[in-house]
């Protein structure tokens, strides 16, 4: 375990290192991807709305700080905004924003939302990171929504 978790932040220190050169070069636009903590309703509705106008997908965790799966899932997510660039990667701590996840009938951590147009088009509880990966690679190729 010690020597997995070594691997990691080796690799997020040594990532880090090839964009900053990368950019102070001057050779490399990389896109800035990032996962958007949703802090309001208002603000959840805000990006509904413009993945209704847009048409960029959003992948939604749902998510609690003393939930340890949850927790553990934040990396991977990071990993997979990194990935897919093309969609808005949003966490939703159900703590503070209990009437969204009420309305989305989100009854354990973590659960994560596939959303198109506006529209959930999939539902995946628990920690499973290839499984998301996976129904997210479907979002992308998907022309028509789905339901999980």
């Amino acid at each position: 375990m010690f020597i997995h978790t070594l691997f990691i932040v080796l690799n997020q220190i040594a990532s880090g290192i090839f964009v900053n050169e990368a950019e102070m070069e001057g050779d490399l636009e990389t896109p800035k991807p990032e996962v958007v903590k949703v802090e309001s309703i208002e603000s959840w509705d805000s990006l509904l709305q413009q993945s209704k106008s847009d048409g960029t997908p959003i992948v939604a965790h749902f998510a609690a700080s003393w939930c340890i799966p949850s927790v553990a899932m934040n990396y991977f997510f990071e990993e997979l905004a990194l990935e897919f660039y093309d969609i808005t990667f949003l966490i939703v701590d159900v703590d503070d924003l209990k009437d969204i996840a009420s309305k989305y009938e989100v009854k354990a951590m973590p659960t994560f939302l596939l959303i198109k147009e506006g529209e959930v088009v999939g539902k995946l509880v628990g920690a499973n990171p290839d499984e998301i990966k996976k129904r997210i690679e479907t979002l992308l190729q998907s022309n028509t929504p789905y339901v999980v």
